[in-house]
């Protein structure tokens, strides 16, 4: 029984690791062509 009130948290709480891992990546592609700002990555729009 434990088990079914178990899994919902620990999806929860992967899913919210994930989600800051992705954004920790993005970050990290975004230094080369641009600046992060208010979490989107703007460029000078000369790399189009």
């Amino acid at each position: 029984m434990f088990g079914l009130f178990r899994l919902p948290i620990l999806l929860m709480i992967a899913f919210i690791v994930g989600v800051f891992f992705e954004r920790s990546n993005q970050r990290e592609a975004c230094e080369g062509i641009g600046q992060w700002d208010d979490g989107f990555c703007v460029t000078d729009g000369a790399n189009e």
